[in-house]
């Protein structure tokens, strides 16, 4: 990859952004395409974005930024608008620059979750599915999920009322997909998803209790790194079939990178 002084960059901010797979796979992709482009992790913590963000918002040949943990909500006040996605979700995954100078924010976490679990041969439309955690991307999966048309939602999260409030507006988003909250139990569930950071860090617990995984279930995880996770071992001894967060970036990078104006990559 040759990287001259009119390179256009692009970057991915989260903290821990060590974790991500973006700089492998946009950098591999810009390479492939004989593109002048480079994409950069940029660590920062949560109290410090919005600060981060003025400084960032001023490079020039700086044309879109990828968020990830912590900060794709807090993001949302910081944009000068938001895509029907993230309007939705109340979240944020991907920001371009407007021909205006200002920043638009969408969210491709939903929908690149479903387009990983039906790249692995699993169609949600009319399962039962279990979400456990309803932050940022939690909140977009749940909107894809009940747009896939699953039969009925379960969520679950351990901050009181998250859960709650997900469901009623999904629910009042998608009133055909009957929208639940309660315990992570997968028992009953054809789809089962973890949406929350457990299985970033060694020692992690894992999000649902492993023996009341049974054979058949579809298991999925949002976890980029590690690939496989204590959750997806255990669901794989228990004869589920599992699918890695891989899925679900592979398939929101190709949506992020046609929103960013480069749709060659990814192809």
């Amino acid at each position: 990859m040759r990287i001259t002084g009119r390179a256009r960059l692009f970057a991915i901010i989260g903290d821990p952004v060590g974790v991500v797979r973006s700089p492998e796979w946009w950098n591999a992709e810009f390479a492939r395409a004989g593109m002048d482009a480079a994409f950069l992790p940029v660590e920062v913590a949560a109290g410090d974005l919005a600060v981060a963000w003025r400084g960032l918002m001023r490079i020039r040949n700086l044309d879109g930024v990828v968020l990830t943990m912590p900060h794709k909500q807090a993001v949302v006040p910081l944009l000068a608008a938001l895509g029907p996605m993230a309007r939705l979700a109340g979240a944020v995954n991907t920001v371009r620059r407007r021909a205006d100078g200002g920043w638009e924010g969408e969210m491709f976490d939903g929908e690149g979750f479903v387009a990983g679990l039906r790249a692995a041969g699993h169609e949600p439309a009319g399962m039962r599915a279990l979400q456990v955690g309803c932050g940022g991307a939690g909140r977009a999966i749940a909107f894809a999920l009940a747009r896939a048309g699953v039969a009925s939602l379960a969520l679950s999260d351990v901050a009181p009322g998250r859960a709650g409030a997900l469901a009623a507006a999904v629910a009042a988003a998608f009133p055909g997909c009957a929208v639940a909250t309660g315990l992570a139990d997968p028992a009953g569930h054809g789809l089962v998803v973890n949406a929350t950071p457990l299985g970033l860090r060694p020692g992690d617990a894992v999000p649902v209790d492993p023996g009341r995984l049974s054979p058949g279930q579809v298991v999925a995880d949002v976890i980029p790194k590690p690939e496989r996770t204590p959750l997806l071992d255990a669901a794989a001894a228990a004869g589920c079939d599992t699918v890695s967060g891989r899925a679900m970036f592979e398939g929101q990078a190709r949506l992020a990178a046609a929103f960013l104006g480069l749709a060659e990559l990814g192809g």
